[in-house]
């Protein structure tokens, strides 16, 4: 029996789901799906294993199936799990949401900055899933996390990034788009404010990213693609304010801390990125009155200036392309419009 596990990663902290591949021998005779399954996953249950063909997150030969279902020799079997979650109680608190779409699938959410996605050491409370929780419950009392693994969440955004994440309100709705975000389908686009003048109007970065050797909490890129997992960003040039470029930024893979990463490695820190470095002067000569203007900037917006703008994916249930834009928010307009004006009176400012 042939045996494959990957991990369905987005551009965040953590993994959410594993995925499992098996192939099954030639000379398997026919055997129920879920009693298979079980005997093959170490620590799986017949009614978690039935739960998961329910809402779709075990396939054979890429169709879903039910838990009757009797294996053949060289079927494809493909399971999606959660990997444990930090938190063993998701406490629902009534805490406001951003929702800019919404239908009996899924829901899109345009996420504020110093908000975390999901809970964990440290934050459990006051995230954003807490408040999908208390919101989803009230909407359906009977929704929990044996129907609705983790109340539908599918990919994560950085604490203090701003933007659009979509979450699933029926199991099988989290199962179709956790598939397109490890498949690299969903369309994400992000503006991002970066240190330097980017000589290139737009241009790729491929570096693998993995754990950095020093700092366990930081990520770093490693070109030579023996370490780290594959990942791939494409930037664009928007507009130029001597030392600082505003970028989009689209990710054909998803890393985490992916643009952040990349930006860096290509000599470009994101503004402000306190972990990576960007929180401090990189470029133009420090003169007192630069220094206090890019001073004002940090306190204007006071996180890493990345906000996740567009997201475009095939909806589970109509099964075409939908995409939602968020416009960008107003710290980091705030920081834009300042660095604009500073580049048409520059010699003034030193």
């Amino acid at each position: 029996m042939q045996v494959d596990t990957e991990l369905l990663s987005e551009d965040q902290s953590e993994n959410i789901y594993e995925r499992k591949t098996f192939v099954v021998d030639r000379g398997q005779e026919p055997f129920r799906i879920d009693k298979w399954v079980q005997m093959h996953i170490e620590g799986s249950t017949r009614n978690k294993i039935q739960q998961s063909i329910d809402a779709g997150f075990l396939t054979v030969n890429g169709k879903p199936i039910k838990s009757n279902y009797k294996i053949k020799p060289g079927d494809e079997i493909i399971v999606m799990s959660l990997i444990n979650p930090d938190y063993t109680i998701l406490k629902e608190e009534d805490i406001p949401l951003n929702i800019v779409y919404e239908d009996e699938a899924l829901m899109v959410i345009n996420k504020p900055s110093n908000m975390v996605v999901h809970p964990g050491v440290g934050n459990f409370s006051g995230t954003l899933l807490n408040g999908v929780a208390y919101y989803l419950r009230k909407q359906n009392p009977l929704i929990d996390e044996e129907n609705l693994p983790r109340f539908g969440l599918v990919h994560r955004i950085d604490k203090n990034t701003t933007g659009l994440i979509v979450v699933a309100k029926t199991g099988e709705a989290a199962s179709h788009l956790a598939k397109q975000f490890y498949n690299h389908t969903v369309k994400r686009n992000y503006v991002a404010l970066v240190w330097g003048n980017m000589e290139e109007d737009e241009g790729i970065v491929n570096a693998h990213i993995a754990r950095h050797r020093h700092f366990r909490k930081m990520f770093d890129a490693y070109p030579d693609g023996e370490t780290g997992k594959h990942a791939i960003t494409h930037f664009k040039v928007l507009e130029r304010f001597n030392y600082v470029t505003l970028t989009e930024c689209v990710l054909e893979t998803g890393r985490t801390h992916q643009i952040r990463v990349h930006m860096k490695h290509i000599g470009h820190t994101l503004f402000n990125d306190w972990e990576y470095g960007g929180d401090k002067i990189l470029k133009g000569t420090i003169y007192t009155k630069y220094k206090q203007f890019v001073d004002n900037c940090f306190q204007l917006c006071n996180r890493c200036a990345l906000h996740a703008k567009t997201l475009g994916f095939i909806h589970p249930i109509t099964q075409e392309e939908v995409f939602f834009e968020s416009p960008i928010p107003e710290d980091m307009q705030k920081v834009i419009e300042k660095w604009r004006n500073y580049s048409l009176h520059k010699n003034e400012v030193e």
